[in-house]
């Protein structure tokens, strides 16, 4: 029997850093979509908006630190966390915030601390974190979603209110914005009502928020799609959903009429997105298989911890920050053993 051979090396090659942010920029798009559909043209502008000023710093960090602009700013890096910031912003957030969004993540949360594959922090996440806390009213302006908002502002519009603030004519915030899914239910909450009759409100779907679920449901098939492609591994994002199911579910069956359903943790807010698109980031991540694992629960416990007794709606982002704090030592001791030594 006769068997062809190729020439050396025999090993697949490994993906490159280019390679590996395309392929995340693919999985994101199906959610973008559903994006768009659900809250209109604001999001398009967002990531616009986020990638330049992305790039723009990128371009001047690198100049800065005489590293070779061309080649980094081809390994689309800058522009995935542009993207993973803009997927966060409300749809008519005004321009300067992905301006000062991107200048804490890409010259801050990166390059500060050396660069690609040296950040501590998920950039995307400092450059969320330093907007929210900075600008609470600016990011708490969402539309109502198509459903409950037929009239959602058009590509004219949407440009007039993001570029110049200018909504439209006998138009206010007030009558084109909404609490999410997640700020109605806190406000139900501090309001003394039942998760029964905080649900009632029409932004709710059938299992989390109106559209919301959606979005997610295609966050989830990209990350799934990220996972066969070996660009991610499964450990996070199972630990992630897993861990969120496991402690929520005996507090919702406990007190149904106090304590969101699993679902509703899911499928509301930035849980899905994160769990397969940010916390999986092999930079400020943990590396290790175990590590992997307990970063991940690490992230479920601290969402659902700040969730209900923190002073943000959705937790997620400062989740994974203190998880990003804790990755080297989960990595110190959970590292595999050596072949032939003992532990």
């Amino acid at each position: 029997m006769k068997f062809e051979l190729a020439g050396a090396p025999h090993l697949p090659p490994a993906q490159s850093v280019a390679g590996m942010m395309r392929q995340v920029l693919y999985a994101l798009v199906p959610a973008i979509a559903a994006h768009w559909w659900y809250f209109g043209w604001g999001i398009v502008f967002q990531i616009v908006l986020a990638v330049g000023f992305a790039l723009l710093f990128e371009a001047i960090m690198l100049r800065l630190r005489q590293q070779p602009v061309k080649m980094f700013l081809g390994d689309f890096s800058a522009v995935v966390t542009g993207v993973l910031f803009a997927l966060c912003m409300p749809p008519l957030a005004p321009w300067w915030i992905a301006a000062i969004g991107m200048l804490f993540a890409i010259v801050i949360a990166k390059h500060l601390y050396g660069g690609l594959g040296f950040n501590l922090f998920n950039p995307a996440m400092v450059g969320f974190a330093a907007v929210i806390i900075a600008f609470p009213i600016d990011l708490s302006n969402w539309l109502a979603p198509r459903p409950l908002s037929p009239g959602l502002p058009g590509l004219a519009e949407t440009a007039r209110a993001i570029l110049a603030g200018q909504l439209p004519p006998g138009l206010s915030w007030d009558a084109i914005s909404q609490a999410t899914p997640l700020d109605a239910l806190r406000t139900g909450v501090q309001d003394n009502l039942t998760v029964t009759e905080i649900r009632r409100d029409p932004v709710f779907g059938n299992f989390g928020g109106l559209g919301w679920e959606w979005i997610a449901s295609w966050y989830a098939i990209g990350g799934l799609w990220l996972i066969y492609k070996r660009v991610i591994s499964w450990h996070v994002p199972v630990a992630t959903l897993v861990t969120v199911i496991v402690l929520s579910t005996p507090l919702w069956l406990l007190g149904p009429d106090t304590n969101p359903s699993p679902p509703q943790h899911i499928f509301s807010g930035a849980l899905v997105l994160a769990a397969f698109f940010i916390a999986t980031d092999p930079v400020s991540g943990c590396s290790t298989l175990r590590g992997k694992l307990i970063f991940g629960a690490g992230v479920a416990v601290l969402t659902l911890a700040i969730r209900r007794f923190g002073g943000y709606p959705d937790g997620v982002a400062f989740a994974i920050l203190l998880m990003n704090m804790a990755a080297p030592l989960i990595d110190r001791y959970t590292r595999p053993r050596t072949y032939g030594h003992r532990r």
